[in-house]
């Protein structure tokens, strides 16, 4: 019996820059998953799903809205990739962001926290994001300069 292939989800996600002053380098917002769910308790940049009538950057403002009760201004592209878990396989698009109004609060998340991408480096994140993060910590995406 042949299995089906898992299904495909597009989902964005926001780099998110603390807010100046910011001390000691950049941090950005990362958040980690709710217990008892899919990939529960992993770490991963802020976003979700894009419904099949939205636009990313529409799907990002409106996930942060939900999940973090904040408002973005969403930017530039900076990263995309694929990865399959055994029960989906995700693409991942990640784009700059900027909090426009609002402290981020964990509504859809355990919690929440500013890091450097080498202190992200100690989080157990999701496996999707493994590669951005490895991106995001050797400055090929442009936004450690």
């Amino acid at each position: 019996m042949t299995r089906a292939a898992p299904r495909t989800v597009r989902v964005v996600a926001a780099l998110i820059p603390r807010p100046p002053p910011d001390d000691g380098g950049p941090r950005f917002l990362v958040q980690q998953r709710l217990p008892g769910g899919s990939r529960a308790l992993l770490w991963e940049f802020p976003g979700g799903k894009v419904e099949a009538d939205e636009t990313d950057e529409a799907a990002l403002a409106r996930e942060c809205r939900e999940e973090l009760d904040v408002e973005l201004s969403v930017g530039r592209r900076l990263w995309e990739g694929r990865h399959t878990y055994p029960d989906l396989t995700v693409e991942l698009v990640l784009y700059a962001a900027t909090l426009v109004s609002g402290e981020p609060k964990p509504l859809g998340a355990h919690q929440l926290a500013f890091h450097t991408p080498t202190e992200m480096q100690a989080l157990p994140f999701c496996e999707a994001d493994v590669p951005l993060l490895d991106d995001l910590l050797a400055g090929r995406l442009g936004v450690l300069d």
